[in-house]
């Protein structure tokens, strides 16, 4: 009799040697519900303190927005985890993390120090005004400038805490991981950090996004853990929050 577990792969796909009890559609299903349902909870925070989220939001309403955000991601992935999975997200998505995972702090911090710069280098020379070194740093310098006492203390907790934690769990442990069972390794690691770049909607960051992407899965795929991808996402986050202080 088949194992239900085990993933139904189409012809002429690679498996992957990665085994989820989350099969990849409902992981798909869950991913794009819970972000519709997150960004529609997002607008009315916004709205309820008259924001639009823009350059001058302040820094505590766009916790607050945050917050319910990833509040919709977890629910996602609980939800999901209860109905298709084994009713344990540890399991489901991967959650641990060992004492290695540290080399993935190093990862991250080298990522945005060099990696990120050695993508953006000959852009720059080609597109000075898109990708220019100012540009890059408007969106975190425009956050810093707005924070100050309590405030800078908690950008710095969802920057370099929050939303690495919550990321990695919600397009690493719940979407790649999902995929990986069914299809192509390299598809999948590549589509999700394109999604992952798409999705934080800010075009002159997106090469960059998409190639610490690509280090963000490779790292969880070559662990089949989330450990290691969230230390390199923490040290990337507190690198690049560091530089714009």
């Amino acid at each position: 009799m088949t194992d239900p577990r085990k993933p139904v792969v189409r012809s002429g796909i690679r498996p992957s040697q990665t085994l989820t009890p989350i099969d990849a559609t409902s992981a798909v299903v869950a991913f794009f519900a819970a972000w519709f349902v997150a960004q529609v909870l997002s607008v009315i925070v916004l709205s309820i303190f008259g924001e639009t989220g823009g350059t001058n939001t302040p820094i505590g309403v766009l916790a607050i927005a945050l917050t319910v955000t990833w509040f919709a991601y977890i629910a996602g992935m609980w939800t999901v985890s209860e109905r298709s999975g084994t009713a344990d997200p540890v399991n489901d998505f991967g959650i641990s993390i060992l004492p290695i995972d540290g080399i993935g702090f190093g990862i991250g911090v080298l990522a945005q120090l060099v990696v990120i710069r050695l993508v953006y280098f000959p852009l720059e020379n080609l597109w000075p005004r898109v990708f220019g070194d100012d540009e890059l740093k408007r969106n975190a310098e425009g956050l810093v400038d707005r924070a100050g006492g309590l405030m800078m203390v908690l950008l710095f907790v969802f920057v370099v805490f929050g939303a690495p934690i919550v990321e990695e769990l919600f397009y690493r442990g719940l979407l790649q991981r999902s995929l990986l069972a069914r299809f192509n390794d390299t598809l999948v690691v590549v589509g999700v950090a394109a999604l992952f770049a798409l999705i934080h909607f800010r075009p002159v960051e997106y090469p960059g996004l998409f190639v610490f992407g690509l280090i963000l899965g490779i790292c969880a795929r070559v662990t089949r853990r989330l450990g290691m991808s969230i230390m390199a996402h923490i040290g990337f986050n507190l690198t690049g929050l560091i530089l714009v202080l």
